[in-house]
This record gives C-alpha cells, sequence and structure tokens, in this order.
C-alpha cells in the first residue's frame, strides 16, 4: 500500500514535457518572471548600496585589525 502512494507520487513529480530544453519556451518563462519581480525604487537602492558599502567598510577594518594584532603577536612569539 505505501509503494503504491510512492509510486502515484513519484508520477506527480515528473514535468508534463520532458522532451528537451526550448530555448524559446525558456526566454518567454524568465520574462513572465521579471515581470513578477519587485524592483527597488532609487530611494531605496541608494540607501541599500550605501549599506553594503557601510558593511563592507566595517568588515575591511575588522580583518585588518585582526591581522595586525596577529602579525605583531607572531613577531613577538618568533623573537
Amino acid at each position: 500500500m505505501a509503494d503504491d502512494k510512492a509510486k502515484e507520487n513519484a508520477k506527480v513529480a515528473v514535468p508534463a514535457s520532458s522532451s528537451g530544453f526550448n530555448p524559446i519556451t525558456f526566454v518567454g518563462e524568465v520574462n513572465a518572471e521579471m515581470k513578477k519581480v519587485s524592483w527597488p525604487n532609487r530611494r531605496e537602492l541608494v540607501s541599500y548600496t550605501l549599506v553594503v558599502g557601510l558593511a563592507t567598510f566595517v568588515v575591511c577594518v575588522l580583518v585588518w585589525a585582526c591581522d595586525a594584532f596577529f602579525a605583531r603577536l607572531f613577531e613577538l612569539l618568533l623573537k
């Protein structure tokens, strides 16, 4: 009984047209999906860009500080 249910579920998972890749259909589906995307306006885009830039700067400073700390530590240990 469980085996029959598994076979039914496996049949449902198979796509209807598995004959191959059709580039024209693919481009049409991509175009349809891109119309559903919620694109940010200019103000949101600038805001997001500034947040990413600030986060990148903070991470760079932290990596630099750790690098300087460990460089000094190893310099003292190896003397």
